[in-house]
């Protein structure tokens, strides 16, 4: 939206400008609520990465993590500064989180183990040197959302084949923090020149940050306690101080 002081950073040359008004709070920051929103993310794949490095799990869901956190703040410096480049450091770490996403879900029942890696590995590379000569617009949101489909059926999948209370309920809340982000993204887009109008913005996109945030960390944690499942870890889902879930595993004496 209009800027309503100087820009440090210069003209937007970003394809997408969100909702909000620019540069509203400092000249250093383009969208400030966009931008500070990402920050539970950050801190949600933080308490993820720690506890899967600390239970030892496989080295996947450690760099499912570290993606993550590498998406968030790529999201905050292009919130921030509404420039090309970053945000590219915010689309193509989607892409990355989305491939490492069909790896954890496909890679279990893949005849061919070694195979799936490398294409995923190259998929990844390819899309970063086009991303960055190429602007897709409105085609990186259909990409995107053609991959999220395609994870679809198996997140299901492993959903009706887990029978603890406990690991359902994380998929309940992956999809309803899914489903309400999604409504809060679509409206801040939708009906941007209405909520522009009124005395307060509801900051539609910066709530899809804080909600997807969220998301993926239940989807993570969800994933981990149906791989810990298929390799006999005997998992079970704990909470820290009673509100935030995740996977404590006990492995066989051999392993």
């Amino acid at each position: 939206m209009e800027m309503k002081m100087s820009s440090f950073w210069g003209p937007v040359t970003s394809t997408t400008d969100c909702c909000e008004k620019n540069y509203e709070y400092s000249s250093y920051i383009a969208e400030f609520y966009n931008t500070i929103s990402t920050i539970p993310t950050i801190l949600l794949a933080l308490v993820g990465l720690i506890n899967a490095y600390r239970e030892r799990f496989e080295k996947r869901f450690c760099v499912l993590y570290v993606t993550i956190m590498a998406l968030a703040i790529g999201s905050m410096l292009y919130h921030a500064t509404l420039q090309r480049v970053q945000q590219q450091s915010d689309e193509t770490p989607m892409m990355w989180e989305i491939l490492l996403y069909m790896y954890i879900l496909y890679s279990p029942d893949w005849h061919y183990p070694r195979t799936m890696p490398i294409f995923l590995f190259l998929y990844c590379g390819i899309f970063a040197i086009v991303h960055s000569v190429v602007r897709f617009g409105i085609g990186f949101k259909v990409h995107y959302i053609i991959l999220c489909l395609l994870c679809s059926p198996r997140m299901y999948k492993y959903y009706i084949y887990t029978d603890y209370v406990s690991a359902k309920r994380l998929g309940k809340l992956y999809v309803v923090t899914l489903l309400l982000g999604g409504l809060c993204w679509i409206c801040d887009h939708v009906f941007c020149k209405q909520i522009s109008s009124w005395p307060i913005n509801p900051q539609g996109h910066a709530l899809w940050h804080l909600f997807m945030g969220f998301n993926s960390y239940f989807a993570n944690t969800f994933l981990m306690f149906c791989r810990a499942q298929q390799l006999a870890w005997s998992p079970k889902v704990v909470h820290v101080m009673g509100f935030l879930p995740y996977v404590k595993i006990e492995k066989p004496k051999h392993q």
